[in-house]
């Protein structure tokens, strides 16, 4: 008999806002039951920058099965202090090995790993070489999904092909925030969307306030970003299913609520 297997990956989570309609959407609408596997992007879930230990547990408590980031996981500086005992949580595989975490994980049906891109990002190890590196010392029948954590197109499309021809099964691109419309399978063997999108406020710019945004680009002085907490909301992810470990089907998902009654106010 067939194996079946339904995976969901939630677009970067901005702040408040977005850890709201994350609960929304997999709590108060009970959809966390339709899914073998749940991964999220949290590496903005606390006020925009970084990831809490308090808001790490909130978003497990969801149904969340494994959390990925990027450049601004270590944001907030008490990371250090529980990074090494989560079980959930990894942050970019690209890293230097020095780093504190992890890069990847390895469950039961699937293994999880996260990159940074070099595009217009800061300097870090060619994502290429290490997904090379990674894919030939990890010879796997298990589901491999990637989280391409990276700016540019091109760079996020030339990866995916690079990464499905070494054995890779999804690759997912975050860090634009913006949800993109070109989910497809390629080659019949991985699963691709160049960005997930977010979750929070759809009034903001990317989740952020719309007049510190636009303050920065005038007067191109660096301006402290605030996140944007206002309704609606929206819930941006995508849903792949696997037939023994080989993608069948991909689509895009996007919610949008108005207030959510009964959810935490603080970050």
């Amino acid at each position: 008999m067939s194996k079946k297997f339904k995976l969901l990956f939630i677009g970067d989570i901005v702040g408040r806002a977005g850890r709201q309609a994350v609960k929304r959407f997999l709590v108060n609408d009970n959809r966390a039951k339709d899914y073998d596997f749940i991964i999220a992007n949290a590496e903005n879930a606390s006020h925009g920058f970084g990831l809490t230990q308090k808001n790490h547990n909130e978003l497990l408590e969801c149904g969340i099965n494994c959390l990925t980031s990027g450049n601004h996981i270590f944001d907030k500086r008490d990371i250090l202090q529980y990074i090494d005992e989560s079980e959930a949580l990894i942050r970019p595989y690209n890293y230097h090995k020095s780093v504190q975490g992890v890069g990847f994980r390895e469950f039961d049906d699937i293994i999880v790993i996260n990159l940074l891109g070099k595009t217009f990002m800061p300097p870090i190890d060619c994502p290429f070489v290490a997904i090379e590196e990674f894919l030939l010392n990890h010879k796997t029948d298990k589901i491999i999904f990637v989280d391409f954590h990276a700016e540019a197109t091109a760079e996020k499309q030339s990866f995916a092909r690079y990464a499905g021809s070494l054995g890779a099964t999804a690759v997912i691109g975050t860090h634009t925030h913006v949800q993109t419309a070109d989910e497809q399978i390629i080659d019949n063997k991985l699963a691709y969307l160049t960005d997930a999108g977010f979750c929070g406020s759809k009034n903001g710019i990317i989740g952020m306030e719309y007049d510190t945004s636009i303050k920065r680009l005038i007067t191109s002085l660096n301006e402290r970003f605030e996140v944007e907490t206002s309704y609606p909301i929206t819930f941006n992810a995508v849903e792949i299913e696997f037939t023994d470990n080989k993608p069948t089907s991909i689509k895009r998902i996007e919610a949008d609520y108005d207030k959510i009654e009964g959810v935490d106010d603080e970050d």
